[in-house]
């Protein structure tokens, strides 16, 4: 009796990356909920804030030798 060699190719059909997909998603709104509470205080409101800033400097310079 001969021998007859036999190869398999296993191929996936490409179906199993929605997990990453959601995974992404769901982290994406995370990152969008806690920037908009760490700042939304100054987006939402921050044109009310009365901003006054003084800022009185005086620089010394050295006397020129003329």
């Amino acid at each position: 009796m001969a021998e007859r060699e036999k190869e398999v190719i296993v191929t996936s059909d490409g179906g199993g990356g929605g997990g990453g997909t959601i995974l992404a998603v769901v982290l994406l709104i995370a990152v969008v909920v806690v920037l908009f509470l760490i700042f939304g205080g100054n987006l939402i409101g921050g044109a009310d804030k009365a901003t006054d800033i003084n800022a009185d400097v005086k620089v010394d310079t050295p006397a020129t030798n003329n």
